[in-house]
């Protein structure tokens, strides 16, 4: 029993902290904080003011607010950045954020992209090492060829045919051609 009176007792007095502080903008342009928002005024959330779920809406009612304070005092509204908002928006499709989705988007194509070059990179370094292989090979080969051992090979049949003085010349020039193309 006594722990549900302390529950209780935590849950009023947590409840304040829940609680929904507005801000708004009286007509001489001061900023007002409230937990309950005033009648006929343009009065946000404190959270939503400090962290705008739509980045869009909160340069919108910052404009707004920008333009309100310069029609009061006479002159036209600027940004943050000195220029009229008539003058930005011409160009404020190129400047403005980026949506989740289209971050999520060009995620996905940069890492797509990463996963070809890297494929790429790794096709291109296989044949490199078959082509060393196989040039090693080749190399040893042909130095035996040239060191005049005797060498044999394999006909149709199956049968083991030693090789000749013109067939060991031409398996050298053979392997030596191969070489030459290959052992760049």
């Amino acid at each position: 029993m006594r722990r549900i009176n302390l529950l209780v007792i935590s849950l009023f007095l947590a409840a304040p902290a829940f609680a929904e502080i507005y801000q708004w903008r009286d007509a001489q342009g001061q900023v007002h904080y409230s937990d309950t928002p005033p009648v006929g005024t343009n009065a946000r959330p404190l959270r939503e003011a400090q962290r705008p779920a739509n980045p869009r809406q909160s340069v919108e009612t910052a404009g707004d607010d920008a333009a309100q304070a310069a029609d009061k005092a006479g002159q036209p509204a600027k940004d943050e950045a000195g220029a009229s908002p008539e003058a930005a928006k011409p160009g404020a499709d190129s400047k403005k954020p980026k949506t989740l989705a289209e971050k999520e988007v060009e995620f996905r194509q940069r890492r797509a992209e990463a996963a070809e070059a890297s494929a790429k990179a790794e096709t291109e370094r296989q044949q490199a090492a078959a082509r060393q292989r196989d040039c090693e090979r080749a190399r040893n080969q042909l130095a035996g060829l040239e060191s005049g051992q005797r060498m044999a090979r394999f006909n149709s049949s199956g049968e083991r045919v030693v090789l000749d003085d013109a067939a060991r010349a031409e398996e050298i020039a053979r392997a030596r051609s191969f070489v030459a193309s290959t052992c760049k």
